[in-house]
């Protein structure tokens, strides 16, 4: 698949870049708020304008010379999405006029060579117009005056922005999570326990900032991998802290949207510190991911950094099932993303459960299945007169996850204890590591 073109938007904090992002790309995509810095790490999504496609990229806030670490991070970021770029907008503020960072980014994108227009933003009127009459002095010949929050003026920016972009077919497989065979994966866990090292980690590049202080990514960040013909998206979201305490603004957007995008993926990896153990925050995590029907990895961090004796892994596995309970069918794997070790089977289990959660058993099959089970000793309660629950026919009706329908003698709701009893036996006879499984049952007529 050819690689999209790229428009680059940079500017210094708080001048409206993220919402100029969300405009350009249709949806909500980055964290906007009143709040300077919201935007940390480099934001990728797919776009189109007048038949012509491209991606457009959010980068941070931008302090050349900043010496504060996250600062200095964002800036490398926003180096590196520039040398990618096809075009560069700088985005300023007409309600402040010029300051000088403003004329230091000026420039330094002036001297990056790459092709540059100007968005003057927040003009959201006519009577606001002139404003922009002062930003000639920044050098840049291609200045558009706009409103992102409205819309106003961005048309013009994009049609002057894609002007050299090749037109393109339509495509069903274009739209976001329609193409064949890509499979989602979110990072999940508490702040500072690796999400950003381990995806950093597998695509073998400096996607994600990383930092030694916990909350250092706000938004989540989307990055494909492709490995053995196969096409992963990987997300990196926000570390997800319980709700009183976050504190900034940022941090709570950042926790909502961190749930939002647990709910696009197919997989979560629930990332645990091998050096703090399960805490009870991370059976809060996992039940995010259980309840909303994800299919779960446990993913062990930092194993490199544990001292081992004979029995280090059997132990500390025996805490985590004891802890999670709830996710006894998520395969469990040690890894250390600092040092990369581990991260090929880790990539082997992503694909074996994707695969099991769009797994679909015959009715044949199925049936076949039914009548092997020892359905008169089945737990569960009895009827009036001490009768077993008859089960009848089993049929799968849907995946992601699998879902299968019992029709049985009595109606209503099956008991825990039988449904656990049908579980086991079906994750015993047909797999499906790593995803939850859904029966219902219906009444037999």
């Amino acid at each position: 698949m050819p690689r999209l073109p790229q428009i680059v938007i940079v500017g210094r904090p708080n001048v409206g870049k993220s919402t100029l992002f969300n405009r350009i790309c249709g949806r909500r995509r980055a964290l906007v708020g009143n709040e300077p810095g919201m935007t940390r790490d480099r934001l990728y999504a797919a776009a189109e304008w007048r038949g012509k496609r491209f991606e457009v990229v959010d980068t941070g806030g931008i302090v050349p010379g900043e010496k504060e670490l996250v600062a200095s991070e964002v800036l490398r970021q926003a180096r590196y999405a520039i040398e990618q770029a096809a075009h560069v907008v700088l985005v300023v503020d007409a309600r402040q006029g010029i300051i000088p960072l403003d004329e230091e980014l000026a420039h330094f994108l002036r001297l990056s060579g790459k092709p540059l227009a100007l968005a003057v933003n927040k003009i959201d009127h006519l009577q606001q117009a002139p404003l922009a009459a002062e930003f000639h002095r920044l050098g840049i010949p291609h200045l558009f005056p706009l409103s992102a929050e409205h819309g106003l003026g961005v048309d013009d920016l994009l049609d002057h922005l894609t002007a050299g972009f090749p037109l393109a077919k339509p495509s069903p497989a274009f739209e976001e999570g329609e193409a064949g065979g890509l499979i989602k994966v979110a990072i999940i866990g508490h702040p500072n326990v690796g999400k950003s090292t381990l995806l950093n980690a597998l695509l073998n590049q400096e996607r994600a900032i990383v930092a030694p202080l916990p909350g250092t990514t706000r938004d989540a960040v989307d990055a494909e991998l492709q490995r053995d013909g196969q096409r992963f998206l990987f997300i990196d979201t926000a570390g997800i802290r319980r709700k009183g305490k976050t504190r900034l603004l940022a941090e709570k957007l950042s926790v909502i949207q961190a749930r939002q995008h647990l709910e696009r993926s197919d997989v979560a990896l629930l990332m645990l510190d091998a050096l703090e153990g399960v805490s009870a925050l991370d059976t809060h995590i996992g039940g995010y991911a259980h309840e909303s029907q994800r299919s779960v990895i446990l993913v062990v961090n930092k194993w490199d950094a544990v001292p081992k004796g004979p029995r280090a892994t059997q132990e500390f596995t025996e805490i985590v099932r004891r802890r999670l309970k709830y996710l006894d069918y998520a395969p469990l794997v040690f890894i250390s993303a600092l040092r990369r070790q581990r991260l090929e089977r880790l990539m082997d289990i992503i694909a074996d459960v994707a695969a099991a959660r769009r797994r679909r058993i015959p009715t044949a099959e199925m049936n076949r299945f039914l009548g092997q089970l020892d359905l008169e000793n089945m737990p569960g309660p009895r009827g009036p007169h001490g009768q077993p629950l008859k089960l009848y026919y089993l049929t799968q009706t849907g995946v992601a996850p699998p879902t299968f329908v019992v029709f049985a003698s009595r109606g209503g709701k099956l008991h825990f204890s039988v449904e656990r009893y049908l579980e086991n036996r079906l994750r015993e006879r047909f797999g499906f590591p790593g995803t939850p499984i859904v029966i219902r049952a219906r009444p037999s007529r």
